[in-house]
């Protein structure tokens, strides 16, 4: 059976679901709602819904299933995966004017927020009050706390502690019938019936419509210390990475950076000084926090024993918050200044943090094999290796046609080396290809059947995560 497009009579109850809310269908609209920061996908929808709340998300939810329309909810558009693309047209829904931060609770160390908050904002009106909420994805300026949950969102400071699903205690839902559910509760243990919660979060929206969070803070730490540590060889930064969890020390980050991706860096984002001497070939970015600087200035000591031990140059220690937001700054920009430079894919390996040498050292290799570069940096303290692969003078046609072929290499050696798919990006529209890779048919099975209990008529974000799809858009 067919998905149904949205015609006149589809357009008249989606607007008798509003009261506070918005509906777009301008060209404009609906092309700026089509699109995210993956390549250079854009897969529109037919309409764009913005409402205000958990009632209009059920009512617009029912319409949609009522009418066979599919649904993709769309939150800050920074995914990389393609997790928030229209593929199949039908409505988008912008949950972006549902950004209410509800409630701290000081006391019980929670704060409950809509899915619209962006995460800068959610991480700034909790530390005026002391708090932390730890989750920092590098584009939490921009990104939401709804697609940080859809997508398990990791950062930087994952490796100390956790991802996005470690903070969530409990979830309003919109299931893809239009029912509202709670999905846990508000404690912080909770051995009763199955872990909804952790279920959804991950789920890429195509479980249900998260309509808000109860998430887990912690005190905010007072002291941290930063060092940008220089190496000759990109496999001994590697190996460093292990070797200081097993010192005894955890930092609250611990960053990989290639040369090249430093150097595009440095030519793209204004507002950073940075020498790098010839023959560095990558940088460990490590961060320590905490609440006692005493304490802070030996985890250093150690550190610092650890990278001299794997052969570092000279490492640059930042004395000041200017020094360490410029830092950060770098870290935060390479993304964006590899995709300023140049057409790229973007791959998001993970493996145990041992194996990232052989991870870097196959991922090069494959590229010889098959012709292409890649500038590599990530969450080296989590074994999580972000891979842009650079198109430069490959052919279109390689591009499209011959280059899956090599990625399907990487994510085979990935998977070897006892990781997975993806770390922190979500699989989406992008990644669906090689489930296969990562799961046995018995495993795709199972997951197929859990969207199908609770999406029978597979409106609610189709096209996304798993590799077989029950329906087709009509064209």
């Amino acid at each position: 059976m067919a998905y149904n497009r949205v015609d006149a009579e589809v357009i008249a109850a989606l607007r008798a679901c509003l009261e506070g809310g918005e509906l777009l269908t301008g060209p404009d609209d609906l092309a700026d709602y089509g699109h995210d920061e993956t390549e250079d996908l854009v897969h529109p929808p037919e309409v764009v819904v913005r409402p205000r709340t958990t009632a209009e998300v059920a009512r617009i939810v029912k319409v949609c299933a009522r009418h066979c329309i599919p649904i993709t909810p769309i939150g800050g558009r920074t995914g990389l995966s393609g997790g928030a693309l229209c593929v199949h047209g039908g409505v988008g829904l912008a949950l972006d004017r549902m950004d209410a931060i509800e409630h701290i609770d000081e006391h019980n160390l929670q704060v409950t927020v809509q899915p619209g908050v962006i995460t800068q904002v959610l991480m700034d009106a909790v530390a005026a009050k002391g708090l932390y909420y730890a989750p920092d994805p590098s584009s939490k300026g921009s990104c939401t706390i709804g697609g940080n949950l859809a997508e398990n969102a990791g950062g930087p400071r994952a490796v100390k502690y956790g991802v996005t699903r470690d903070f969530v205690l409990n979830l309003e839902v919109v299931l893809p019938n239009g029912e509202i559910i709670w999905t846990g509760a508000n404690t912080l243990k909770n051995a009763t019936g199955y872990d909804l919660t952790r279920l959804i979060v991950g789920s890429e929206g195509t479980l249900g419509v998260i309509t808000k969070a109860v998430l887990r803070l912690i005190p905010l730490p007072t002291q941290s210390r930063l060092m940008l540590v220089p190496f000759n060889s990109a496999t001994q930064a590697c190996e460093a990475v292990s070797a200081v969890f097993r010192a005894g020390i955890t930092p609250s980050a611990m960053e990989f950076m290639e040369r090249e991706a430093i150097d595009f860096t440095l030519m793209h984002v204004e507002g950073i000084t940075l020498d790098v001497p010839d023959g560095v070939q990558a940088h460990l970015l490590v961060e320590v926090d905490g609440h006692h600087a005493d304490v802070l200035m030996r985890e250093c000591e150690t550190i610092l024993g650890v990278m001299e031990a794997h052969g570092c140059g000279e490492v640059l220690f930042a004395e000041t918050n200017a020094e360490k937001d410029m830092l950060w700054k770098l870290r935060r920009n390479v993304a964006v200044a590899v995709k300023a430079h140049t057409v790229y894919k973007e791959e998001d390996t993970v493996v145990p943090r041992y194996e990232l040498p052989r991870l870097l050292a196959g991922i090069k290799a494959i590229g010889n094999a098959h012709g292409f570069r890649s500038i590599c940096y990530g969450h080296a303290g989590d074994g999580n290796l972000h891979v842009n692969i650079i198109k430069a003078g490959l052919s279109d046609d390689y591009w499209e046609e011959g280059l899956p072929g090599a990625i399907r290499e990487i994510f085979a050696l990935t998977v070897s080396l006892g990781g997975t798919l993806s770390g922190e990006h979500g699989i989406g529209l992008v990644q669906r290809p090689f489930m296969d890779i990562a799961f046995s048919t018995t495993q795709l099975a199972i997951m197929q059947g859990i969207k199908d209990l609770f999406d029978p008529t597979g409106i609610m974000n189709p096209g996304k995560v798993l590799p077989t799809q029950k329906k087709e858009a009509v064209r």
